[in-house]
């Protein structure tokens, strides 16, 4: 056997799989895919979780497929193969989610569908999972999932809280607060201070990177 083949499933190789994209990788805010739908579904936490856990699934399980069929993928039509395989995946987590949380998925709309054509999905399956094998893909599809999904649920906790004085429905800031003169900022709850908010994020991150700067 190679020293590939005798290689621990979470080797310190490995790990970084799973660990670089939530911070020094993060596909939102380093490498700056999936943008529009951490700025469309991120009004509300519960909607954001939601997404979250799902472009993970997709993510890995797209990643590991086609790693496991990457040697009998036709180059010239390898970018078909890949649509097709997110395209039945996203499909599986569209149903699955109108079965069990169909309010959710009616907030969500079109945005679960356009999970297909996210860049983070198609970039990971080019650049790792056609040249590697199926548990690496496996893990960096986690990860690369786990590091935008962090992004979304930052976005949904700020905006719904600042927003609607409230997470996942509940509410958070007291009745006392109001009586005093509290008033919820309308503005956390539109598509351009979800920008903002993405912007205040990348800055905070590259201010405690500042070697992501000079790259």
């Amino acid at each position: 056997m190679s020293n590939q083949e005798k290689e621990p499933l979470f080797s310190a190789k490995n790990i970084k799989l799973l660990t670089a994209p939530l911070s020094k990788n993060n596909p939102v805010i380093v490498q700056i895919l999936g943008i529009c739908s951490a700025l469309a579904v991120t009004a509300k936490l519960k909607p954001a979780f939601v997404m979250a856990v799902s472009v993970i699934a997709v993510c890995a399980f797209s990643n590991l497929i086609i790693s496991l069929i990457r040697n009998t993928i036709p180059s010239r039509i390898r970018i078909i193969v890949q649509l097709v395989v997110v395209a039945a995946l996203v499909i599986l987590v569209d149903q699955i989610l109108k079965a069990y949380v169909y309010d959710v998925s009616k907030q969500l709309s079109v945005y679960v569908g356009l999970i297909i054509t996210n860049c983070i999905l198609m970039g990971r399956l080019e650049a790792f999972a056609l040249g590697n094998k199926p548990w690496q893909s496996f893990l960096d599809g986690i990860g690369n999932g786990l590091g935008y999904g962090i992004i979304l649920v930052i976005l949904g906790f700020v905006r719904e809280l600042l927003g609607a004085g409230q997470l996942w429905g509940y509410q958070i800031i007291p009745a006392s607060w109001y009586a005093a003169g509290y008033v919820n900022n309308g503005m956390m709850l539109v598509p351009p201070m979800a920008l903002i908010c993405v912007g205040i994020i990348i800055w905070i991150h590259r201010s405690r990177n500042k070697d992501l700067c000079e790259k």
